[in-house]
């Protein structure tokens, strides 16, 4: 099957196959609010309206995949132009959700036994990068990779570092690492090779909460709260 393309406000949306139950509709060629903008508002209007024979949507930072049952749906050509319908017809207001999460963190030492390392290779002390990273208002333009982990837009370009070349088998939950030009946030105990700079106390993970088990949602802002690590000890 070959990916169907249409225009939306000057953009060229595709439309891919992925394996036999699922579409990707790619919405935007680069990461940023823009395509934040433009995902949310399909995930919004699937969610309200969704096509016959849709199960979940999954939304990324430039597309939505759409899972669907292949005996409902009646046709593949039905469920995708069902999807061109529900694309806004103009470039979308970010309406996405203006909370603002403040998540403390404790850095350095044991809780981010990176820092050092990102220090040297951005050619600042550890006190700056502290500086800088708690000084920024960060986007949450994603969700993945584990449940809850946040990729965080809005890193300064100075404390752009690389991944580490060999991945750890073990992160700390509550981990606060840089990958390349992101940062973010591990919510559970996972494989992970992004630079630890510290760690949160806060969950962000909470599958006993069946309403939000994610702290975090694509659109939020975040800033980070340095702490020491007596607080971090008895934070509840």
């Amino acid at each position: 099957m070959r990916p169907s393309r249409t225009r939306a406000n000057k953009q060229v949306m595709k439309i891919i196959p992925l394996g036999d139950s699922a579409l990707v509709v790619e919405l935007a060629d680069k990461i940023g609010d823009e395509a934040l903008a433009w995902v949310q508002a399909l995930v919004r209007e699937l969610e309200k309206n969704p096509p016959h024979g849709m199960l979940e949507v999954v939304p990324t930072f430039t597309s939505v995949a759409v899972f669907y049952d292949p005996a409902k749906i009646g046709s593949i050509d039905a469920l995708r132009n069902g999807l061109v319908a529900r694309v806004p017809k103009k470039a979308p207001k970010d309406k996405t959700a203006a909370r603002e999460v403040i998540i403390p963190v404790c850095y350095g030492g044991e809780f981010g036994p990176d820092l050092a390392e990102v220090a040297a290779r951005t050619g600042l002390d550890e006190g700056a990068v502290i500086k800088l990273h708690s000084g920024e208002k960060y986007r949450v333009h994603t969700v993945g990779f584990a449940p809850g982990f946040p990729y965080l837009a809005g890193l300064p370009e100075k404390l752009h570092t690389p991944r580490r070349a060999t991945p750890r088998t073990r992160v700390q939950p509550g981990s606060v690492g840089i990958g390349g030009i992101q940062t973010g946030v591990y919510p559970l105990a996972t494989p992970g090779g992004w630079q630890l700079i510290g760690r949160t106390p806060v969950r962000l993970f909470r599958p006993e909460n069946e309403t939000e088990p994610t702290l975090l949602q694509p659109g939020d802002y975040v800033r980070f709260r340095p702490i020491a690590p007596e607080e971090f000890a008895t934070w509840k």
